[in-house]
């Protein structure tokens, strides 16, 4: 009885580990069919790198990226991308890319970061024009100007103030084109702002004729509201405070003369009399 057991058992056992092989020889078949994806090489920063920074085989290295995900503007080999300048600062390990680099030809620095077609203007500034240190490189400003109104008197009730540029961008406070990443403010005499051509000629105006002042706003507040200017005359009389209207005269009325009175004969002709009249040439 005792035998019949043991052979029942060692039958089992032996089904088992049959089973049991089996499927761990499948599992490995398996595993040993699936072919390693295909990769390539992409580059990326190797090391935390600011704007405007110049890119060399130092600070980039090449790290292995599926093929079959690519990534539009990235670039496979360091050499590609070498000599070319960050126009926004990237992450250690973050991927280099076209949109993320400047030409060729712009250099480093802040020349780089100037995009075609506009102007880095620099402007001075003191802790009151530079809202106490917070404007820093990044940040988004309007520009107001206070002088006097053309044409007017020499009364300091004909100072007006006006805002005549609105959301410009802070390109750099003093010689920092890299914000303080806790926000911090930096005390500086120059902020250099990024304008069009005619927005550079319209701030050089304000700011060799007037004085200027920065209103510092939220990046995410692009909305351009075109406020009135102010007159001092009228903020300090309750007076409505917009500006008042060019003043119109009224059109000059050329009147032609009234034309000469006609010559008047008195003709008597026997007893009868009467009167002629003729122009006067």
């Amino acid at each position: 009885m005792n035998q019949n057991r043991m052979i029942l058992g060692l039958a089992v056992a032996v089904v088992l580990a049959f089973l049991l092989s089996s499927f761990v020889y499948k599992q490995f078949k398996q595993v040993s069919s699936v072919k390693p994806p295909v990769t390539q090489h992409i580059v990326v920063a190797a090391v935390p790198l600011p704007l405007g920074t110049r890119l060399t085989a130092d600070n980039l290295r090449l790290i292995p990226w599926p093929a079959s995900e690519s990534v539009s503007g990235m670039f496979t080999r360091v050499e590609d991308c070498a000599n070319r300048a960050l126009i926004t600062p990237v992450a250690a390990n973050e991927l280099i890319l076209e949109s993320k680099l400047a030409s060729k030809e712009s250099g480093a620095g802040l020349p780089a970061t100037i995009p075609e077609g506009m102007r880095a203007l620099s402007v001075s500034v003191n802790e009151v024009v530079g809202v106490a240190g917070f404007v820093i490189p990044g940040t988004m400003v309007d520009v107001l100007v206070t002088g006097r109104l053309s044409g007017a008197g020499q009364g300091s009730d004909n100072n007006i103030t006006r805002t005549i540029l609105e959301n410009v961008r802070v390109l750099a406070a003093g010689q920092k084109i890299e914000p303080d990443r806790e926000g911090k403010p930096q005390t500086v005499t120059v902020i250099t702002l990024l304008v069009s051509p005619e927005e550079a000629a319209k701030l050089t105006m304000a700011t060799t004729e007037g004085k200027i002042q920065l209103a510092l706003r939220n990046v995410i507040d692009s909305k351009k509201v075109a406020p009135p200017a102010v007159m001092q005359a009228a903020l300090f009389s309750g007076a409505p405070a917009a500006a008042p209207a060019p003043r119109r005269t009224a059109p000059s009325v050329t009147v032609a003369p009234p034309p000469p009175s006609p010559y008047v004969i008195e003709v008597i002709t026997g007893n009868k009399r009467e009167n002629k009249s003729f122009p006067n040439p």
